[in-house]
C-alpha cells in the first residue's frame, strides 16, 4: 500500500474529519513526545476539537511551561522598554525623593509641625523619642559645661 499526498483543506465528511483528527492528535502528541525526549525540550501542546474538547500533552509540568512562556514575553517587552541602567536611575531616584520626604517630614514632626495626621501611638512614639533626644542634649551640655570649668580652673592655677 502507496500512501498518497493528500491535499490539505478542510475535509467536509464529519465523520472522516473526526477520524482524521484523533489519528492526527495522536500523531502530533507522539511528534511532541519524540521532540522532548530526544531534545531534552520542554513541551507543551494544548489542541480544541471542532466540538471544544480540549486535549493537552506536556512532557513536565503544563502550568510550569505556560509560566516560563509568560515569563518570556515579560522579558520579550522589557527588552522594548528603557535600558537597565536608566530603569536602576529611576527607581533610586523615586526612592531618594520618597526618602526625602519621609525625612523632611519627620523633622517637620520633630519640630512640631504636621502633627494633625498622627494617630495616639504616633504621638506617644514621637513625645518619647523627643524626651530621649532631650535628655541627651542635656547630658552633651553639662559635659561640655563641667569641660569649660575644669578647663578655666587649670587655667587659674596655672597663672597662679
Amino acid at each position: 500500500m502507496v500512501r498518497q499526498k493528500i491535499q490539505i483543506k478542510k475535509i467536509d465528511n464529519t465523520t472522516a474529519r473526526q477520524v482524521t483528527f484523533s489519528k492526527r492528535r495522536r500523531g502530533l502528541f507522539k511528534k511532541a513526545h519524540e521532540l522532548a525526549t530526544l531534545c531534552d525540550a520542554e513541551i507543551a501542546l494544548i489542541v480544541f476539537s471542532a466540538t471544544g474538547k480540549l486535549f493537552e500533552y506536556s512532557n513536565s509540568s503544563m502550568r510550569q511551561v505556560i509560566e516560563r512562556h509568560s515569563l518570556h514575553n515579560e522579558n520579550k517587552q522589557a527588552a522594548d522598554q528603557p535600558s537597565l541602567e536608566l530603569q536602576l536611575e529611576s527607581s533610586t531616584y523615586a526612592m531618594l525623593s520618597k526618602e526625602l520626604s519621609e525625612r523632611t517630614n519627620e523633622v517637620r514632626r520633630l519640630k512640631g509641625e504636621h502633627l494633625q495626621g498622627l494617630s495616639l501611638e504616633e504621638l506617644k512614639q514621637l513625645e518619647k523619642s523627643l524626651e530621649v533626644g532631650l535628655l541627651r542634649v542635656v547630658e552633651t551640655k553639662g559635659e561640655k559645661a563641667e569641660r569649660e570649668i575644669n578647663a578655666l580652673r587649670q587655667k587659674v592655677t596655672s597663672e597662679v
